[in-house]
């Protein structure tokens, strides 16, 4: 059994614990790893390992490596930023088959991910960081064609991770580092369908090449008519 190197309180509260007590488990495990248990109150340590016994067991080598692609946090941490897109864009009242630029870039990475299903551990997900730079050059491509035929909205890239750090101890970054409003490309149906096809065009192979748990893979690219549901139904 592998030990924790943080708390986890976000999967306490997963459990249906309440914040109250998330945030006092985050407390007291801080606190212990500052000043040991002997320093904490009879009433907290009992009350530390009951939120401890409550956890699943931390699992490590082979066995972590088949933790299910979704629980990962990096895929998770991807989940989240569509997410926050996808509640922004149901404010926009955008035309039939608009989509922004960004989640496009989002969910062809995550189904890239379902596909391939590489492991997402530390190596993994220092490379990852590469991707921001393609990201960036993509969404910049689409800049124009939202002009030509589409539309540009405005989106805070970093306020809904603002306001989860406020309410939990999140280490995930924000996908962009930019402060306050930026353009926001929202491409037609057409322009959205035709990006889509760059995009894939580009992060299959990127991802093949860079993810080290990817290195050896003899998996091919996927068809376009690819989807995580045909996985689950086969």
């Amino acid at each position: 059994m592998a030990k924790e190197l943080t708390h986890r309180a976000d999967e306490l509260k997963t459990l249906g614990w309440s914040t109250d007590e998330v945030a006092r488990y985050a407390e007291l495990w801080d606190y212990r790893q500052r000043w040991g248990a002997m320093n904490l109150e009879r009433e907290d340590r009992l009350f530390l390992r009951k939120a401890e016994a409550a956890l699943p067991a931390i699992v490590s080598g082979k066995a972590a490596a088949k933790k299910a692609i979704n629980e990962k946090s990096y895929y998770r941490w991807l989940c989240f930023h569509l997410e926050a897109m996808d509640t922004a864009e149901a404010g926009y009242s955008l035309p039939e088959g608009s989509r922004g630029a960004w989640p496009i870039l989002l969910e062809e990475e995550r189904r890239l991910l379902d596909y391939y299903q590489p492991v997402l551990g530390l190596p993994d997900t220092i490379k990852a960081k590469a991707f921001d730079a393609v990201r960036e050059e993509l969404a910049a491509q689409a800049g124009p064609l939202a002009a030509a035929n589409g539309q540009t909205k405005n989106y805070d890239f970093m306020a809904a991770l603002k306001e989860l750090k406020a309410q939990e101890n999140s280490k995930w970054r924000h996908l962009r580092e930019q402060e306050g409003d930026q353009p926001y490309p929202v491409l037609s149906a057409e322009a959205a369908s035709s990006f889509r096809s760059e995009v894939r065009s580009r992060f299959g192979p990127l991802m093949r090449d860079t993810l080290p748990s990817l290195a050896e893979t003899e998996k091919p690219a996927p068809d376009d008519n690819w989807n995580p549901a045909m996985e689950v139904a086969s």
